[in-house]
Protein backbone atom coordinates (compact mmCIF):
# COMPACT_ATOMS: atom_id res chain seq x y z
CA UNK A 1 0.00 0.00 0.00
CA UNK A 2 2.06 2.91 -1.25
CA UNK A 3 1.14 6.54 -0.92
CA UNK A 4 -0.60 8.32 1.86
CA UNK A 5 -4.05 7.46 3.17
CA UNK A 6 -6.84 8.87 1.00
CA UNK A 7 -9.54 9.99 3.43
CA UNK A 8 -9.46 13.45 5.02
CA UNK A 9 -11.09 14.78 8.14
CA UNK A 10 -13.82 17.41 7.83
CA UNK A 11 -12.80 20.88 6.70
CA UNK A 12 -14.98 22.22 9.53
CA UNK A 13 -12.10 21.17 11.81
CA UNK A 14 -10.42 24.40 10.70
CA UNK A 15 -13.13 26.46 12.40
CA UNK A 16 -12.83 24.50 15.65
CA UNK A 17 -9.03 24.70 15.67
CA UNK A 18 -9.21 28.44 14.96
CA UNK A 19 -11.54 28.89 17.95
CA UNK A 20 -9.03 27.02 20.12
CA UNK A 21 -6.34 29.28 18.63
CA UNK A 22 -8.38 32.37 19.58
CA UNK A 23 -8.69 31.12 23.15
CA UNK A 24 -4.93 30.65 23.34
CA UNK A 25 -4.42 34.03 21.71
CA UNK A 26 -6.63 35.69 24.35
CA UNK A 27 -4.36 34.26 27.06
CA UNK A 28 -1.29 35.49 25.17
CA UNK A 29 -2.88 38.90 24.74
CA UNK A 30 -3.36 39.18 28.49
CA UNK A 31 0.30 38.25 29.07
CA UNK A 32 1.60 40.64 26.39
CA UNK A 33 -0.64 43.44 27.68
CA UNK A 34 0.58 42.89 31.24
CA UNK A 35 4.21 43.09 30.13
CA UNK A 36 3.53 46.27 28.14
CA UNK A 37 1.74 47.86 31.12
CA UNK A 38 4.67 46.96 33.38
CA UNK A 39 7.14 48.46 30.89
CA UNK A 40 5.13 51.69 30.83
CA UNK A 41 4.61 51.85 34.63
CA UNK A 42 8.23 51.12 35.50
CA UNK A 43 9.62 53.21 32.65
CA UNK A 44 11.24 50.20 30.97
CA UNK A 45 12.78 50.19 27.51
CA UNK A 46 10.04 51.26 25.09
CA UNK A 47 11.65 49.53 22.11
CA UNK A 48 10.40 46.21 23.50
CA UNK A 49 6.74 47.21 22.96
CA UNK A 50 6.76 47.08 19.11
CA UNK A 51 8.61 43.76 19.27
CA UNK A 52 5.93 42.36 21.59
CA UNK A 53 3.20 43.62 19.26
CA UNK A 54 4.90 41.99 16.25
CA UNK A 55 5.30 38.74 18.19
CA UNK A 56 1.60 38.83 19.07
CA UNK A 57 0.62 39.39 15.42
CA UNK A 58 2.93 36.57 14.34
CA UNK A 59 1.47 34.25 16.95
CA UNK A 60 -2.03 35.17 15.77
CA UNK A 61 -1.17 34.32 12.17
CA UNK A 62 0.42 31.02 13.20
CA UNK A 63 -2.39 29.80 15.45
CA UNK A 64 -5.36 31.13 13.48
CA UNK A 65 -4.29 30.47 9.90
CA UNK A 66 -1.02 28.62 9.28
CA UNK A 67 -1.13 25.76 11.82
CA UNK A 68 -4.85 24.86 11.43
CA UNK A 69 -4.51 24.72 7.61
CA UNK A 70 -1.30 22.68 7.74
CA UNK A 71 -2.73 20.37 10.40
CA UNK A 72 -5.85 19.77 8.29
CA UNK A 73 -3.80 19.07 5.15
CA UNK A 74 -1.64 16.51 6.96
CA UNK A 75 -4.46 14.63 8.75
CA UNK A 76 -5.50 11.61 6.72
CA UNK A 77 -6.74 8.15 7.46
CA UNK A 78 -7.81 5.00 5.71
CA UNK A 79 -9.58 1.90 6.99
CA UNK A 80 -8.73 -1.30 5.19
CA UNK A 81 -9.81 -4.86 5.81
CA UNK A 82 -6.63 -5.78 7.71
CA UNK A 83 -5.49 -2.43 9.14
CA UNK A 84 -6.18 1.22 9.85
CA UNK A 85 -3.66 3.78 8.66
CA UNK A 86 -3.45 7.20 10.28
CA UNK A 87 -1.26 10.08 9.11
CA UNK A 88 -0.80 13.20 11.22
CA UNK A 89 1.70 15.88 12.15
CA UNK A 90 2.62 19.46 11.45
CA UNK A 91 6.28 19.53 10.48
CA UNK A 92 7.09 15.88 11.17
CA UNK A 93 4.56 13.60 9.54
CA UNK A 94 3.78 10.46 11.54
CA UNK A 95 2.12 7.47 9.89
CA UNK A 96 0.65 4.71 12.02
CA UNK A 97 -0.64 1.30 10.98
CA UNK A 98 -3.02 -0.38 13.42
CA UNK A 99 -3.65 -4.05 12.65
CA UNK A 100 -7.37 -4.90 12.93
CA UNK A 101 -6.51 -7.88 15.08
CA UNK A 102 -5.11 -5.47 17.73
CA UNK A 103 -8.25 -3.32 17.96
CA UNK A 104 -9.97 -3.89 21.30
CA UNK A 105 -12.75 -1.32 21.08
CA UNK A 106 -13.81 1.78 19.17
CA UNK A 107 -15.50 4.87 20.63
CA UNK A 108 -16.77 8.14 19.29
CA UNK A 109 -16.70 11.35 21.29
CA UNK A 110 -17.98 14.86 20.83
CA UNK A 111 -17.22 17.93 22.94
CA UNK A 112 -19.26 21.16 22.93
CA UNK A 113 -17.41 22.78 20.00
CA UNK A 114 -17.49 19.59 17.95
CA UNK A 115 -21.21 19.29 18.67
CA UNK A 116 -21.81 22.86 17.49
CA UNK A 117 -19.99 22.11 14.23
CA UNK A 118 -21.57 18.64 13.88
CA UNK A 119 -18.22 16.87 14.25
CA UNK A 120 -17.07 13.87 16.27
CA UNK A 121 -13.82 12.02 16.90
CA UNK A 122 -13.30 8.28 16.71
CA UNK A 123 -10.90 6.66 19.19
CA UNK A 124 -9.42 3.25 18.50
CA UNK A 125 -8.11 1.39 21.54
CA UNK A 126 -5.47 -1.32 21.41
CA UNK A 127 -3.76 -3.03 24.34
CA UNK A 128 -0.86 -0.58 24.04
CA UNK A 129 -2.47 2.79 23.36
CA UNK A 130 -5.40 4.80 22.03
CA UNK A 131 -5.41 6.32 18.55
CA UNK A 132 -7.74 9.13 17.53
CA UNK A 133 -9.17 10.28 14.24
CA UNK A 134 -10.49 13.77 15.03
CA UNK A 135 -13.06 16.05 13.44
CA UNK A 136 -15.13 13.74 11.29
CA UNK A 137 -18.68 14.56 10.24
CA UNK A 138 -21.04 13.05 12.84
CA UNK A 139 -22.50 10.52 10.40
CA UNK A 140 -19.10 9.56 9.06
CA UNK A 141 -17.78 9.06 12.62
CA UNK A 142 -20.65 6.70 13.48
CA UNK A 143 -20.22 4.75 10.22
CA UNK A 144 -16.48 4.52 10.81
CA UNK A 145 -16.94 3.38 14.41
CA UNK A 146 -19.33 0.65 13.30
CA UNK A 147 -17.17 -0.37 10.33
CA UNK A 148 -13.97 -0.68 12.40
CA UNK A 149 -15.84 -2.60 15.08
CA UNK A 150 -17.22 -5.02 12.50
CA UNK A 151 -13.80 -5.49 10.82
CA UNK A 152 -12.11 -6.02 14.19
CA UNK A 153 -14.64 -8.74 15.06
CA UNK A 154 -14.01 -10.45 11.74
CA UNK A 155 -10.22 -10.24 12.30
CA UNK A 156 -10.71 -11.64 15.82
CA UNK A 157 -12.80 -14.52 14.46
CA UNK A 158 -10.06 -15.38 11.93
CA UNK A 159 -7.51 -16.02 14.68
Amino acid sequence: MNGEPRKRISERALSVWRIYGMIGLAVSFAAFAAVIVLIIIFDGPKWIIPILILLFIGEGYLFLFFIPRLRWRRWRYEVREQEIEIQQGLFTVKRTLIPMIRVQHVDSKQGPLFKKYKLASVTISTAATVHEIPALNEEEAEELRYSISRLARVADDDV
